[in-house]
């Protein structure tokens, strides 16, 4: 079963927590604190693999979650970092934040890894407090905590030349005639309801060849699933149009060129910049629907070539009439072919808020609320039923210069204000 959207759940590890320890020993006063830092949370990985056509394996399982950090322990043991977890998508892959869309990887080369989550740091242990005044710290840090994210993963097939027509005009024969690729062909529309892939070798090169399910019209706009076929299109290099020229369907070849080109447009304007190849096919009906029939076919040749402008090569894939002078012209325009690229875009990147930047909302009661990731460093740093944790808090505030941003926003003795989970009052 061929499937080319999917949509998973994501969470790197969470940080282990930092261990709160002192050294006990016989004979050994004054032994110190020895609580080690907790262990770094597992990444989330994705990897590019050739060997993968679809992203089935993602309608069996939704949720991938990496492995937490160890805590921390005494005599200065650190925690045991998390697992993280490589997952596999085929090559063209593209991964999308769910709820902007916003592109965060492009998976295009056959084994390449990007990190899409990193694993929460590890808290620190009550060693690391430890100062020439507070010997004897009772607090230590909890490591950070991870946020699971959805992202939907689209497959856009990687392939030098895409093969699009009208359903039934033989576009999958063809692909089987010019590769060793063997797709389900029969003589009825939507034969092909997934991207066929074949390898054409031209000269000392191997070109990849995608059969594109047939468009009908509106499919620029996403009609009879247009959208779901056209994606896969969009990282070609050049164009193969097969027009059935026989007509025996009662349809212009004339207009069906037209109408795959209008859709194609509608859809994305740069594909209608791709070097393009027009292919009359099943001229054998053509003789044998036609009395006049070299006559017939050549008046329709012309046609399409006044149509399109380019050279129309006249084939009849299922008999193999035609064949050399195709592959002859693919060679003449393949060999000019631009470098594939990957898609240009901005990654996305998941919110990774620094420890020292935070920010002072003013609600109209006159309450204020501290936020930010110094927040985060800070709360996850004391323990205020410590005193000298809370010290340390205060110290931190201080130096920071929250107090002096509340006295810049207007805050007063008694207004409350709140970080994280603690309330306080505000005394200036």
């Amino acid at each position: 079963m061929f499937l080319d959207k999917a949509t998973i759940y994501i969470k790197a590890g969470n940080g282990g927590n930092g261990k709160v320890s002192f050294h006990r020993e016989k004979y050994v006063p004054c032994g110190g604190p020895d609580g080690g830092d907790g262990g770094k949370g597992g990444d989330i990985i994705f990897q590019a693999d050739a060997s993968l056509t679809t992203l089935i394996d993602f309608r069996y399982r939704a949720h991938y979650r990496a492995e937490n950090g160890a805590n921390g322990d005494g005599n200065n043991i650190f925690g045991k970092s998390g697992k993280s977890i490589v997952i596999k998508v085929p090559c063209g892959t593209v991964i999308r934040d769910a709820e902007t869309g916003k592109v965060l990887a492009d998976m295009f080369e056959d084994g390449e890894q990007v990190v899409v989550l990193k694993g929460g740091k590890g808290g620190k242990g009550n060693v690391r407090f430890a100062t020439p005044t507070r010997r004897s710290p009772s607090f230590a840090q909890d490591g950070v905590k991870t946020v699971e994210h959805k992202v939907r993963l689209e497959l856009k097939t990687i392939a030098d030349i895409g093969i699009v027509g009208f359903p039934n005009v033989g576009k999958s024969t063809l692909l089987s005639v010019l590769t060793e690729a063997k797709p389900k062909i029969a003589n009825y529309h939507f034969t092909t309801l997934s991207p066929n892939l074949g390898v054409l070798k031209l000269y000392d090169k191997n070109y990849v060849l995608a059969d594109i399910p047939g468009l009908i019209e509106g499919a620029g706009e996403g009609v009879g699933l247009g959208h779901e076929f056209l994606r896969h299109i969009e990282r070609v290099r050049m164009l193969v149009h097969v027009v059935d020229v026989s007509g025996h369907e009662g349809r212009d070849p004339v207009e069906d060129y037209r109408h795959i080109r209008h859709e194609l447009g509608r859809y994305s304007q740069d594909l209608l910049e791709l070097p393009e190849i027009v292919v009359a096919n099943k001229i054998d009906m053509v003789y044998d629907m036609e009395e006049n029939a070299e006559e017939v076919l050549a008046e329709r040749i012309a046609a399409l070539r006044a149509a399109s402008g380019k050279e129309v090569y006249e084939m009849s894939a299922v008999i193999h009439q035609g064949v050399e002078a195709l592959v002859g012209g693919l060679a003449k325009v393949a060999v000019h072919l631009p470098a594939a690229k990957r898609m240009e875009f901005a990654p996305f990147v998941y919110d990774d808020r620094h420890d020292d930047e935070f920010s002072i909302v003013r609600y109209p009661d006159a309450s204020f609320e501290v936020l930010g990731g110094f927040v985060d460093m800070l709360v996850r740093n004391v323990t205020l039923d410590d005193v000298d944790s809370n010290r340390y808090f205060q110290r931190k505030l201080r130096e920071r210069g929250v107090f002096d941003e509340l006295r810049a926003r207007g805050a007063k003795d008694g207004d409350l204000i709140r970080i994280a989970d603690v309330t306080f009052e505000f005394l200036n």
